[in-house]
């Protein structure tokens, strides 16, 4: 579904992303893992046309996509669950979803509630009251609202208490079950790759490691680097 190739990135003539590869298959949860900084943030950025200084090739369902407008690229089904969540804080929880529905109106609202139960004993509440991992739970509803064909996390699980993550993997784990395309950045390894099908390992701008994300949890550099074993 998803397919990057070769894709190089400069910001501000600095480069920050080397010749990085990586795809996405029809229903699969891929988790690219690395630090802070590695460079995951980049190539989200550069996916969904945030970032114009990019050289290599993405293409979605077949088409390029490396190059065009943001909207243009959400338009054909890939929806973002940004890294800072980016809600309107004095809006409603409903009205926070509302605005995720390119046109789909309220017929992803009964779904959306059962996948999270407390959005909907909130729903008149505004956003930015809400504790950090409802906040969460929002933005990911937000960013299903529009039905899309695949989902792409910016570390959900980032500044959220233990509890709260437990929370968050579990409604991933239920959109995987369902059979949603997902592509999850995530600074906690162990999670992020119990998760998985596959996963990729960034470092320094590089892709450094790949293949099966229960193979990826018994490498000793993923053992020593990330997860103190």
């Amino acid at each position: 579904m998803l397919e990057i190739r070769d894709l190089t990135v400069f910001h501000n003539n600095l480069q920050v992303l080397w010749n990085v590869c990586l795809s996405v298959e029809a229903g699969e949860l891929v988790s690219l893992i690395g630090s802070n900084g590695a460079g995951k943030t980049s190539m989200v950025e550069t996916i969904f046309g945030l970032n114009r200084e990019a050289r290599g090739n993405i293409t979605f369902s077949g088409e390029s996509i490396l190059g065009l407008p943001p909207y243009e690229i959400v338009q054909k089904g890939i929806s973002l669950v940004p890294e800072r969540r980016e809600l309107f804080p004095r809006m409603s929880v409903y009205e926070n979803l509302l605005i995720g529905s390119m046109g789909e109106g309220e017929n992803m609202l009964a779904h959306i509630y059962q996948l999270f139960p407390i959005l909907e004993q909130r729903t008149k509440q505004q956003a930015g009251t809400l504790s950090g991992g409802e906040q969460q739970m929002l933005a990911i509803a937000r960013s299903l609202m529009s039905h899309p064909r695949m989902l792409v996390l910016d570390e959900p699980s980032g500044g959220l208490s233990p509890l709260m993550v437990s929370q968050v993997f579990g409604a991933l784990q239920k959109l995987k079950q369902e059979g949603v395309t997902i592509l999850l950045l995530e600074q906690n390894v162990r999670r992020a790759l119990e998760l998985a099908d596959r996963g990729y390992v960034m470092e320094n701008g590089r892709i450094t490691l790949e293949g099966n994300a229960r193979e990826l949890l018994e490498n000793e550099h993923i053992q020593s680097a990330y997860l103190g074993i």
